[in-house]
């Protein structure tokens, strides 16, 4: 069953891969809305058709007026999927409205979310969720007595008719971003809160308790679904180890389950939870955009190159992390302007940085890589963060290490640490190309040490002599465990394509740990 999920997994992973996190969430935030509005017509959900259409029409002029121009001042590129995003986000947590003091209402939320990407910011995140600080801010004000704004967090997306919808585009985002487990330990803790609250209540009225009807409120009737697939996922205010997000998960699960009153004016619960959340991942890493020298780029196969930057500012990553780089550019097509690499280099080295890429499809390249390709030396692009548990465990334990085509690159900048560090470890990499001119970084993993099983159709020329020629076999699960035989003891970790590691499941599952890498193209 293992190998099973692990393929399947893989394998919609490929698919999904193909369009960019942001355009993905968008796309599936404006198939939730004309979902809601078309329920909305047979009384499923509160808000009328007008009042969902009005109160997006007026959250996203607000909202990208207020991008466009805190963007134009800061002369950063315009984000209309931000914009757009953020107002879908807002139409589903706050309470829509036609009437005047709550179109005001919806209008000063909208700002202050926007606001909030710019001036509660560190180093170029913003560190809360903007949907959430606007619609905390504007229900906080609301209970304290600002009657003139005819909103308030009303979470209307928690309804049964709409609990379905948002759990299947909800999943899809969650597997694009692999946050499938980070949410899934939200869902179970708030919904246990959730259980226990409504108990206590129940048992200290004199009332009697159904559990089945409470867990079934706590799906369909709450916005735990909506929270934890469209807001709390989202990267930009994730802390970048996965057991730092299953700490702020569990965290914002507490409070979303059982919220705490404040003065008996608003409780810590929903958005004011996810906030708090915010913090908390803040805390772990005091992380921001850094700003990369473009330095100098060449060819390490004849397919794909390599780039060498220098870091302006501190830069902190752990070897076999990945970054996500930003290229801003005009017309960005549906994979956006933001990709994830792997870092080439390894810690020691900085402030020297290196990442790697594949040209991919020469024809028909996408508008980042066109972008990527026409930067020179001396351009100055973002690095957004630095996240990824593709890191090598503590202790002496032997590792295998499964490489497809560019997917060397955290090997090499793992391998680069443990030789600049002096640790010795048991390594096997087994590293796939489809000829042997792919073959990246030779010489720098020639120099690690590291015994190399290479699988390419052609044999590869002066191969050193911890090194073998696998004799144009192709690498499936029978021929993986035929040259590891030892692999039930080893750590294993493989980065390439969602479909090798697919194809390669069955033997992975045996060994003692399994860790992967898979990227969706770029």
């Amino acid at each position: 069953m293992n190998t099973f999920l692990t393929a399947l997994r893989q394998r919609v992973l490929a698919v999904l891969g193909a369009i960019s996190m942001y355009r993905l969430v968008l796309i599936d935030l404006i198939a939730l809305a004309v979902i809601a509005v078309l329920l909305s017509f047979a009384g499923l959900v509160a808000p009328t058709a007008l009042e969902i259409v009005v109160s997006f029409a007026v959250l996203a002029a607000v909202i990208s007026a207020a991008d466009a121009t805190a963007q134009r001042m800061l002369h950063l590129p315009w984000r209309i999927e931000s914009s757009l995003v953020t107002a879908l986000i807002l139409l589903f947590v706050l309470q829509p409205s036609v009437r005047p003091d709550g179109i005001l209402g919806l209008a000063v939320a909208g700002l202050l979310a926007a606001v909030s990407k710019y001036l509660i910011a560190w180093r170029g995140r913003h560190v809360l969720n903007p949907a959430a600080f606007g619609a905390a801010v504007v229900t906080i004000a609301g209970g304290l007595g600002a009657d003139a704004l005819g909103t308030f967090s009303s979470w209307w997306v928690g309804t049964p008719a709409m609990a379905l919808p948002v759990a299947v585009l909800g999943l899809a985002v969650l597997w694009r971003t692999e946050k499938v487990r980070i949410v899934l330990v939200f869902l179970v803790i708030a919904v246990g809160v959730a259980l226990v609250r409504q108990a206590v209540q129940a048992q200290g009225a004199g009332l009697p308790f159904a559990a089945a009807d409470a867990l079934g409120f706590a799906l369909t009737q709450s916005p735990f679904l909506f929270l934890g697939a469209f807001m709390l996922s989202e990267p930009l205010t994730m802390p970048p180890r996965r057991w730092q997000q299953f700490s702020v998960a569990a965290l914002v699960g507490v409070l979303a389950g059982w919220p705490i009153p404040v003065a008996g004016l608003f409780t810590l619960g929903q958005e004011r939870a996810l906030l708090i959340g915010n913090l908390l991942a803040f805390s772990f890493a005091l992380r921001g955009s850094v700003r990369l020298v473009l330095e100098q780029r060449r060819f390490v196969t004849p397919t794909a190159q390599e780039l060498t930057f220098r870091t302006r500012s501190r830069l902190r990553f752990v070897a076999g992390q990945y970054l996500e780089l930003d290229v801003p550019h005009r017309h960005p097509d549906v994979r956006g302007t933001r990709r994830e690499f792997s870092i080439v280099s390894a810690p020691a080295d900085l402030p020297t940085l290196r990442i790697a890429y594949k040209e991919g499809d020469r024809k028909h390249p996408s508008s980042y890589k066109r972008a990527l390709a026409s930067a020179q030396p001396g351009a100055v692009l973002a690095v957004t963060g630095t996240w990824g548990d593709f890191v090598l465990p503590r202790g002496d334990a032997p590792i295998l290490m499964v490489a497809a085509g560019i997917g060397v690159t955290p090997f090499v900048s793992q391998l680069r640490q443990l030789r600049a560090t002096g640790v010795q470890r048991d390594v096997v990499l087994v590293y796939v190309a489809s000829e042997a001119a792919e073959l990246a970084f030779r010489d720098e993993l020639e120099k690690t040490g590291a015994r190399t099983v290479v699988f390419t159709r052609d044999e590869p020329k002066d191969l050193p002599g911890h090194w073998t020629w696998a004799q144009g076999a192709r690498l499936d699960a029978a021929v993986l465990e035929r040259v590891v035989p030892d692999l039930a003891a080893r750590h294993a970790f493989i980065s390439g394509p969602p479909r090798l590691i697919a194809d390669l499941a069955p033997a992975l599952q045996k060994a003692r740990s399994l860790t992967t890498d898979a990227f969706a193209g770029y």
